[in-house]
């Protein structure tokens, strides 16, 4: 493998190192902890912004601005080097600590936009709002904090997982290899549940043995790039194994 595809992340931010972000973040390098800032947002942020537009019955706007404020407090009052892994798995960190930040801000109205001497994060606001409105929620359905947590929760694995996706796209493109692509988002994204094989063979013109090649190397490296990403956002070696059995069944050793 050549150096740069062992170190190859999608989005091309952040090499996927068998590290922690929280020990990169925690360091004295400037660059890798930027990186390491790069993935932790990249992972948290829709997850937040959908929790707090729906847990505080916010307009999208606002909503937009409590994520902002809040990401910005991360950086500035260094709420990451206060999380204890003893303690707390890092995003029921996260999701407490942005539940303090937005009540803080409404209950004192004191939201503003957050700009001037704050750089603004290059959030897609727009595909996060999609994604809720093709999910349908309704807050008034989602009463109970549990309900809302069990909501956070699944919004950072579809965080995760899209990721990983955009991982695997990239690295298509990267390798020419944009057919093990397509044939891993019509069989395993697109949902069709009668798409079969010989379908998508005929529609690739490949043979049914080569379509079942590829679609097993595109799931064996979106599988790598989830537990690389997932790796890199655990606190320990203890916190991944079982984050790593919940999301796949297994751990790798």
């Amino acid at each position: 493998m050549a150096p740069d595809e062992a170190h190859f992340t999608g989005g091309g931010s952040f090499p996927l190192t068998r590290h922690s972000v929280l020990q990169a973040v925690r360091g004295g390098n400037a660059e890798e902890r930027a990186r390491a800032l790069d993935l932790l947002f990249a992972a948290y942020w829709k997850p937040v912004y959908k929790y707090l537009r729906l847990k505080f019955n916010q307009p999208p706007q606002d909503a937009q601005d409590l994520t902002q404020g809040f990401f910005a407090e991360l950086l500035e009052r260094g709420l990451l080097e206060r999380f204890d892994p003893a303690k707390s798995r890092l995003r029921t960190y996260l999701r407490l600590c942005a539940d303090s930040f937005a009540l803080n801000e409404i209950k004192s109205a004191g939201r503003q936009k957050r700009g001037g001497h704050v750089t603004h994060l290059a959030l897609d606001f727009a595909a996060a709002e999609g994604e809720l409105g093709a999910q349908a929620i309704d807050p008034a359905a989602i009463p109970s904090s549990e309900n809302l947590e069990e909501f956070f929760e699944k919004e950072w694995v579809r965080s995760l997982f899209s990721l990983a996706v955009e991982d695997l796209r990239n690295l298509c493109a990267m390798k020419k290899k944009q057919t093990a692509y397509a044939v891993f988002e019509a069989y395993d994204l697109d949902g069709n549940d009668s798409v079969s094989y010989a379908e998508l063979a005929a529609r690739h013109g490949i043979s049914a043995t080569e379509l079942n090649n590829l679609l097993a190397w595109a799931r064996h490296e979106f599988r790598k790039f989830a537990l690389d990403r997932l790796h890199s956002l655990c606190s320990s070696e203890e916190e991944f194994e079982r984050e790593a059995r919940a999301l796949f069944g297994w751990a790798p050793k």
